[in-house]
């Protein structure tokens, strides 16, 4: 099973999760969280006004730092098999590292680096439609996390018409 995986963080710098978002391939699974106990001194302007705004709107989204590592394993264990994770960024990776104190889960299997196709013209038009016909915005974990998903099956069903 593919995940895909978006986080959102204080600063390139002096990074700290904000919020992490993520949903399989088939769009029966999802995960979004919100952490509330973060350092907002250690916030970007870029963070203040994109990302920011766009958090508390979930109740059941919002933890605390305390409880994000609980609250992934237990998401990682409702999973039916194993998981490869689907990023387009190292940040991503290591934010969800540092969130489960070093330990992946048993049922994580790989990743897949997303920049390897996110420039491809069908990956990136799916994308869009995803935003257009959703209203989604950017820079929120889990609106990211879909359009991922978007693109990357948009990618597959262009790969798969070639084969024809």
């Amino acid at each position: 099973m593919i995940l895909f995986l978006d986080t959102e963080f204080t600063d390139f710098l002096d990074c700290e999760l904000l919020s992490l978002g993520a949903i399989s391939q088939d769009g029966q699974y999802s995960l979004y969280l919100e952490v509330q106990d973060f350092d907002r001194a250690k916030c970007s302007a870029f963070v203040w006004e994109a990302v920011l705004p766009q958090l508390g709107r979930v109740p059941e989204a919002i933890t605390c730092k305390d409880r994000v590592r609980e609250r992934v394993l237990d998401f990682f264990a409702s999973l039916p098999r194993s998981v490869q994770i689907a990023a387009d960024s190292v940040h991503d990776r290591d934010l969800l590292y540092d969130a489960l104190d070093g330990q992946w889960p048993a049922n994580l299997d790989g990743w897949i680096d997303l920049n390897a196709i996110n420039d491809l013209e069908a990956f990136r038009l799916g994308v869009a439609r995803f935003r257009r016909r959703t209203g989604k915005p950017e820079h929120h974990a889990l609106f990211d996390a879909e359009a991922h998903r978007a693109g990357w099956l948009s990618w597959n069903d262009r790969k798969a018409r070639r084969s024809w």
